[in-house]
C-alpha cells in the first residue's frame, strides 16, 4: 500500500512529459504520515496562491480572428480545463482572468474598462494577439483603433503574433499560473517581476 508521499510523488507526472513546464504541479506543503492517516504542513499564503492559480474562470472578450484561435484552445484538441480554465464566464463578476483577443476601437474602450472594473480583486489580463497589444495593422490605416489595450487597462501577460496559436495562449495562461503560485502581487506580475 502506497503512503501520501507516493501519491503525492506520482501526481507530480506531467502528460507532457518530464521535460514539460507542468512537470509538477504539487500541493503546496509537506505531508507528515501518521497512523491514522498523515497531517499536512504547509503556509495559508502558500495554499490560497495554489487555489488561485489553478482555477481561474477566463472572461472571453473576442473582437477578431484571435477569438477564433482563442475558442479552439477552449475545444477539444487543447482543452484549457485540463489546467484549471475550465469556466468560461459571460459576466465579469464571476471572473479572474479577462482574455482580450482582437481589435479594440475608441468606440469599444469604454466597454472593456466597464468589464474590467467589474470583476472582483485580484483579476488578471492578457492581452491575445498583435490587435490587442499594439493596435496591429490596423492602428496605422483609421484613426479610431487603440494602439493597445494597456491604453485602457493594465495588461499582465502579451502574447505575440497574428494571430497566435493556442499553443501561445495556453503558455500565456501557464505563465500567469505560475506568477499567481509565486505569490507574486499585481505589480511585480505586470513589471515581470513574478517569475
Amino acid at each position: 500500500m502506497k503512503n501520501e508521499n507516493e501519491i503525492l510523488n506520482e501526481s507530480k507526472v506531467s502528460p507532457f512529459g518530464e521535460d514539460s513546464e507542468r512537470a509538477s504541479v504539487a500541493f503546496p506543503g509537506e505531508v507528515h504520515p501518521t497512523a491514522g492517516g498523515g497531517i499536512l504542513l504547509s503556509k495559508l499564503d502558500e495554499v490560497i496562491n495554489w487555489a488561485r492559480s489553478n482555477s481561474l474562470w477566463p472572461l472571453v472578450f473576442g473582437t477578431s480572428c484571435c477569438a477564433i484561435e482563442m475558442m479552439s484552445t477552449a475545444a477539444a484538441k487543447y482543452d484549457w480545463s485540463r489546467f484549471g480554465f475550465e469556466v468560461a464566464r459571460a459576466t465579469p463578476r464571476q471572473a479572474d482572468v479577462i482574455i482580450i483577443a482582437g481589435t479594440i476601437v475608441n468606440k469599444m474602450a469604454p466597454v472593456l474598462k466597464r468589464l474590467y472594473d467589474q470583476m472582483p480583486d485580484p483579476k488578471y489580463v492578457i492581452a491575445m494577439g498583435a490587435c490587442a497589444t499594439s493596435g496591429g495593422p490596423f492602428f496605422y490605416n483609421t484613426y479610431s483603433v487603440v494602439k493597445g489595450a494597456d491604453h485602457i487597462i493594465p495588461v499582465d501577460v502579451y502574447i505575440a503574433g497574428c494571430p497566435p496559436r493556442p499553443e501561445a495562449l495556453l503558455h500565456a495562461l501557464i505563465t500567469l499560473q505560475q506568477k499567481i503560485k509565486s505569490g507574486a502581487t499585481r505589480e511585480q506580475i505586470r513589471n515581470g517581476i513574478g517569475n
